[in-house]
Parts: structure tokens; sequence; C-alpha cells
């Protein structure tokens, strides 16, 4: 009985968190237990970018994919998506032309955004410049 390679890799982007686990299989991608087609025209691009470049690379793509992704917004959530899953593709491949294609092609694909929303000041309810007084 052969032991099936599972591999689960994260990416982040703001407060959103994405698990991708990527096995052998048919090519199928599940975003949170539902087939990525099911999203929006713009998210459903964002998720394939990683894909369709792995498919010119390697030539195939007979990778299941199931990414689980909590907290943030839509929009953050799908980016850490990508990153996720272009990020397990190159570890379960251990593809090194295709790390260095991801890399030219946009190095945010496997590197993750590390800006987060910047800290409320004391005494004050924003997080930079303080509010003006006009008395002395």
């Amino acid at each position: 009985m052969a032991i099936e390679k599972k591999l689960t890799v994260s990416g982040k982007r703001k407060t959103s968190i994405a698990k991708a686990t990527i096995q052998k299989g048919s090519g199928r991608i599940l975003i949170n237990k539902m087939p990525y087609e099911n999203l929006d025209f713009f998210k459903i691009l964002i998720i394939k970018e990683p894909i369709e470049i792995a498919k010119r690379v390697l030539g195939k793509f007979d990778f299941d994919i199931s990414c689980r992704i909590s907290g943030g917004g839509s929009e953050g959530q799908i980016q850490a998506a990508k990153l996720a899953i272009a990020r397990a593709i190159v570890k379960f491949t251990g593809s090194e032309e295709l790390k260095q294609v991801y890399t030219k092609y946009d190095k945010s694909l496997l590197v993750a955004d590390t800006r987060r929303k910047e800290a409320y000041k004391p005494g004050d309810s924003k997080a930079r410049r303080k509010r003006q007084k006009s008395f002395r």
C-alpha cells in the first residue's frame, strides 16, 4: 500500500490566513470546500494565476488543492489563497524552474506582503497626524 503524500502550506494577507493542502489528483481546487469556479469572475482570475503558470512550466496540473481561509475581508482572503496555492505547488513539486518563473512573473506569488494596519496612537482616534486645535 502506497502512502499518499499530502502537504499543507499557509499564506497570509492583512488579517486573512489561508491553509492550502495539496496532493496528487485530478486538478480539483476547492476554496472553503467549494469549487473555485463558483467565485466572482475576477477572483477566479486571481486564483487561476499560479495554476496557469504551473501548467505552462510543468506541462500538466494533476494536483488536488483544498484551501481553508479565515479572517479578514474578501480581497485579503483571495490574495492569501493565491499565495498559499503558489507556495504549495512549488513545495510539492520541488521545481526550481517553477520557483524562478513565479518570482520573475510576480514576487508576491511566493513572498507574503508584510504590511499591516498602523496602530492607533494614544489620545487620538486615528493612526497618524494629531488633530489641530484653534486656540492657544
